[in-house]
């Protein structure tokens, strides 16, 4: 059985635009950073949600985007959304786990993931999703980072229990690096990518207050965004534009 906090939280959720800081100015942004591509490319959009970036690569780049996800629920929104939108025919919903990924070597030309690779960490992320590259292929992900190296005691607490892996962008770099890539771009997202991400997610916990819903829990699901208000000059996300070094 569920627990309030479960519940609230799934309640707080559902529906959202996103669920990770992020835009489409962001995604436009990463892409033109990727550069040249294979005319219609083979793309692996991998914690894809409800398709905030789905849509957007599928639209600029005229390839078909392999669409994955663990939640099946997202996929059926995504593919709605997408035959909305014209583009029905080159997204492919996948439901899978990002580590136990049912797709052949080679067979991305871009592996895309924004807000998730956290969920297996940075490093195994890299590890696992490299086989999917063609040559020449690249890698974009977006990753939770302290931006201090030495965080107040409120955001390390907090940080600690989500994401305990978290690290600098210059380890992260190093850890990229060693693990044979090329760091061809790295970019610290925007305060409006947040925005975009807690502006939603707050007035949907507003709503869940009007309807008599534990305002004790209701607290606890938007720890985040206190945290992120008190403390969010200490982190950030980063995105990453990455390549296989060859040989």
């Amino acid at each position: 059985m569920s627990t309030p906090l479960e519940l609230a939280f799934r309640a707080a959720h559902e529906d959202l635009p996103r669920e990770a800081p992020g835009s489409e100015e962001t995604t436009a942004l990463l892409l033109r950073l990727v550069g040249d591509l294979p005319e219609a490319p083979r793309i692996v959009d991998i914690g894809c949600g409800t398709g905030p970036a789905t849509l957007p690569l599928a639209a600029a780049t005229g390839g078909e985007v392999i669409a994955v996800d663990r939640h099946e629920p997202y996929l059926r929104r995504l593919q709605a959304r997408a035959a909305t939108s014209g583009l029905g025919e080159r997204v492919r919903p996948t439901v899978a786990s990002m580590d136990d990924l049912p797709l052949p070597a080679g067979e991305a030309d871009l592996v895309w993931s924004e807000g998730a690779a956290y969920i297996m960490g940075f490093d195994a992320a890299l590890e696992s999703w490299r086989r999917l590259l063609a040559p020449g292929g690249a890698l974009v992900l977006t990753e939770a980072e302290w931006t201090t190296t030495d965080p107040s005691p409120g955001a390390r607490a907090f940080w600690d229990s989500a994401y305990p892996a978290m690290r600098t962008t210059a380890e992260n770099v190093a850890a990229a690096q060693g693990a044979g890539y090329t760091v061809q771009a790295v970019y610290l997202l925007p305060d409006s990518d947040w925005d975009a991400y807690y502006r939603p997610l707050a007035g949907r916990i507003a709503l869940l207050r009007e309807d008599g819903v534990d305002p004790a829990v209701l607290d606890e699901v938007g720890r985040e965004i206190a945290v992120r208000e008190e403390f969010g000059r200490e982190y950030g996300y980063t995105a990453y534009v990455l390549r296989p070094r060859r040989g």
